[in-house]
């Protein structure tokens, strides 16, 4: 997997707003935040999308999870609640190919989440 904007913020290559990390992952606010808590948590092992999770990196994609609810709670958004969500490929929405986890609240989050889904007919 070559270089993305992500694996060089695990460098510190580039800055970021850094409100977690652990041995596996890292979580930074998003610099287009779509909520007032809109982060993004990523494995510090490069993964394109989540179609190339491997069998032995069940319990990372699943750590990413866990990190989410911790960071939930830190924050003091865990009892009202949160989204998250993590896309895959172009069509899915995923722009910058390393998984990563969306961590969205702070707000009421309506459903769906996009409003520019093409109408069939």
């Amino acid at each position: 997997m070559s270089d993305t904007l992500f694996t060089r913020i695990i460098r510190r290559e580039i800055p970021a707003d850094i409100v977690y990390e652990d041995d596996l992952c890292l979580a930074f606010k998003d610099i287009n935040p779509q909520a007032p808590v809109h982060l993004l948590i990523i494995p510090k092992t490069p993964i394109a999308t989540i179609n190339d999770i491997q069998e032995d990196q069940r319990e990372l994609a699943g750590h990413l999870l866990w990190a989410a609810g911790q960071i939930a709670r830190d924050l003091g958004i865990d009892e009202e609640g949160y989204r998250t969500v993590m896309n895959c490929n172009e069509h899915g929405g995923q722009t910058v190919f390393h998984i990563h986890l969306h961590l969205l609240g702070g707000k009421p989050l309506g459903w769906p989440p996009y409003t520019d889904v093409a109408k069939s007919g």
